[in-house]
């Protein structure tokens, strides 16, 4: 039995074996529908989500299988006092495998411990959220047709972007990828993350707080919302909020096929004029996201065609 519990815990050539296995299921999506008949999926969702709790629970259906779990903590016995630990325990019993979002770092690698079934991470606080980055290098490969050779620009909240920080350790195992990591100065990448992916590999990378003056080298622009729920102060979140907000004029001197992705949701750091650019590609992100779980619900639990 394995979990996922940070991007790290796949090799390069089991990414990429997924983002073959997804594109297979994008072609030919009936010779998947019955892999997880009698399989269940556990969704356990100690903070709010759309996306990847409806992604994970879509996957599961269209593989076959069923869903149970639940959207919120208060819905839970941790409501009570139970301990994560003995929720998941618990859960297991009933569930084959096991989707866990938490508001805690490093909780769904304590709920793997106890668990009897395969835990994916499906975002940990601020630390790591292994499926979106999935997603990202489904919809990057999609796009580009490759996961080597350009430079991506990172730009909003990447002190406390656990996508982009998941991000950042999963290109960096690639070719020749260029770093532009844009940010006001609180919200700069945390150093650990610099150190481990980029640093300790010799791996070049630019810092700047100025979008505009970067945007023509840019063949990717991962945007992210400045996170309200992350800041212990009210006054720092409504001062750093409206850092970045991309519209039409500031993608006038950006390349003709630049991908512009978000991992959603926005607020205001993507004006909805930008929805309409054929390089706003962060509406096929979203779709991306339920083949690559698909691909991932199979591989966890030893399934094949």
């Amino acid at each position: 039995m394995r979990n996922l519990i940070d991007i790290t815990d796949l090799s390069v050539e089991e990414i990429d074996r997924l983002i073959a296995t997804a594109e297979d299921i994008i072609a030919n999506p009936a010779k998947y529908s019955q892999v997880c008949a009698g399989k269940q999926l556990a969704t356990l969702f100690f903070e709010p989500s759309t996306r990847t709790r409806l992604s994970f629970e879509s996957a599961m259906l269209s593989l076959g299988g069923s869903v149970l779990g639940f959207s919120e903590a208060g819905s839970s016995s941790t409501a009570k006092g139970e301990t994560v630990g003995d929720t998941v325990h618990t859960v297991s019993c009933y569930a084959d495998i096991i989707a866990m979002r938490h508001p805690k770092e490093g909780a769904p690698y304590a709920a793997a411990q106890v668990a009897e079934v395969p835990i994916i991470n499906a975002g940990d606080g601020g630390h790591n959220h292994p499926t979106q980055t999935l997603t990202d290098l489904l919809t990057i490969h999609r796009e580009k047709g490759r996961l080597d050779n350009f430079t991506v620009g990172f730009c909003g909240d990447l002190k406390f972007g656990r996508t982009v920080h998941s991000l950042v350790n999963a290109l960096s195992r690639y070719e020749n990828i260029n770093f532009v990591f844009i940010s006001p100065l609180e919200l700069k990448l945390p150093r650990y993350v610099k150190e481990e992916a980029l640093k300790k590999k010799g791996i070049p990378y630019t810092q700047t707080t100025d979008l505009e003056s970067v945007m023509p080298q840019l063949d990717i622009l991962y945007m992210t919302r400045v996170q309200r729920e992350r800041f212990f102060n009210e006054e720092d979140y409504l001062r750093l909020k409206d850092s970045y907000i991309l519209t039409p004029a500031k993608l006038l001197n950006a390349k003709a096929d630049l991908s512009i992705l978000h991992p959603l949701p926005r607020v205001n750091e993507i004006q909805v004029a930008v929805d309409k650019d054929p390089r706003a590609a962060y509406w096929r992100q979203v779709k991306n996201g339920k083949f690559i779980r698909m691909a991932l619900i199979m591989m966890m639990l030893g399934l094949e065609i």
